[in-house]
Order: C-alpha cells, then sequence, then structure tokens
C-alpha cells in the first residue's frame, strides 16, 4: 500500500469541498502560489502554522498532517512538546482559526463528511 502523501491528502480536501486555491487563500492568507507547491510536494515540510491553518479549514487530524510533513509525532506528545505548541498556536491565533469555522458550514459541506 503506498503511504499517503501530504500534498495530495490537502489536495483532495481542498476539492472536496469545492474550493480554488484562490478562495482558500482568500479565506486563510496563504498565498495560492505557495498552496500550490505544498499540494503538488514541492514544499514537503511546510510550517506547522500552515497546516493547523489548513487542517482547520478542511476538518483535517492536525496530528495526521504533522506526520505526513516530517515532523514526527509521537502518540500523546510530551508534556514539553505539548506546551511548545499550545505557545505557538496561541502566538498564531489558534482562537481566530477555530473560530473562522463557522465560515466553513456556509460553504459546500462534502457528501463523504
Amino acid at each position: 500500500m503506498a503511504k499517503k502523501k501530504l500534498g495530495d491528502v490537502l489536495k483532495e480536501a481542498r476539492k472536496e469541498f469545492g474550493l480554488s486555491l484562490r478562495e482558500v487563500e482568500r479565506e486563510t492568507e496563504i498565498s495560492n502560489a505557495h498552496l500550490s507547491q505544498v499540494e503538488s510536494g514541492k514544499i514537503e515540510k511546510p510550517d506547522m502554522a500552515l497546516l493547523y491553518t489548513l487542517a482547520t479549514l478542511y476538518h483535517l487530524d492536525y496530528r495526521e498532517l504533522l506526520s505526513l510533513a516530517g515532523y514526527g509525532v509521537a502518540e500523546g506528545g510530551s508534556g514539553r512538546a505539548r506546551q511548545r505548541m499550545s505557545v505557538a498556536m496561541r502566538a498564531m491565533g489558534g482562537e481566530k482559526l477555530l473560530a473562522r469555522q463557522d465560515w466553513l458550514y456556509s460553504w459546500r459541506i462534502p457528501e463523504t463528511l
């Protein structure tokens, strides 16, 4: 069985929601060119913040995206790793990103969900 690739997972999720790269750019403020490079595999290990934003938008498992990107997420993670992640999420405005999920429900939800 072939290992899933990060870019393929993200592209498939975007298409399931019927979103173009430009629509994702408008919602996330991540440039469509950068998104395209991630989806095509030219960027194999994007920033954690980008992965979190896309996981939130597409309703994907953030830990799985981290693993696919090669961040080596251990099950449960260490307390120190969780603490670093919490600080990073607060710095990235994690609460704001979670609130933006409401936008998604007004969009086209894939029938597979």
